[in-house]
């Protein structure tokens, strides 16, 4: 049994789904597993990951559009603050959504199907660098 790890870097510019998909693909196979289970976890508690449909541009803009209209900034019930009005907004959106995936490996590659990619899903308005741990388990 082999365990694998490493840190993927995101830049993001404000809300919406920044696709990663090559770069899970290739750290799996560079690793040489043929079989096994790859789990990403989101170090931050403001956006979330999301395995998605790749092929057609507008299920991001609908699935941002829908977050947006189902917990909007400005709700005048919200305490935390501190940080702006977009932030408690993206921590009830991050606490809805999954913060980490697990995802099998078959024969050496990621087992996404025809359309699938993975995203990471800025829940923020401000540029942030974002981490994902990558942990690959497998032989």
């Amino acid at each position: 049994m082999r365990i694998e790890q490493d840190i993927f870097s995101i830049r993001t510019n404000g809300p919406g789904l920044y696709e990663f998909t090559t770069q899970v693909a290739g750290f799996v196979k560079d690793k040489n597993v043929e079989r096994g289970i790859l789990n990403l976890f989101c170090r931050h508690t403001s956006c979330s990951l999301l395995v998605q449909e790749n092929a057609d541009p507008d299920v991001q803009v609908d699935l941002k559009e829908f977050f947006a209209r189902l917990v909007p900034q400005g709700m005048d019930w919200i305490t935390h603050t501190m940080e702006g009005p977009d932030d408690m907004p993206a921590h009830i959106k991050a606490a809805m959504m999954p913060v980490s995936l697990s995802i099998p490996v078959l024969e050496g590659l990621v087992g996404f199907g025809t359309w699938q990619g993975v995203y990471l899903f800025e829940h923020r308005v401000q540029r942030h660098d974002r981490q994902v741990i990558a942990h690959l388990t497998g032989e």
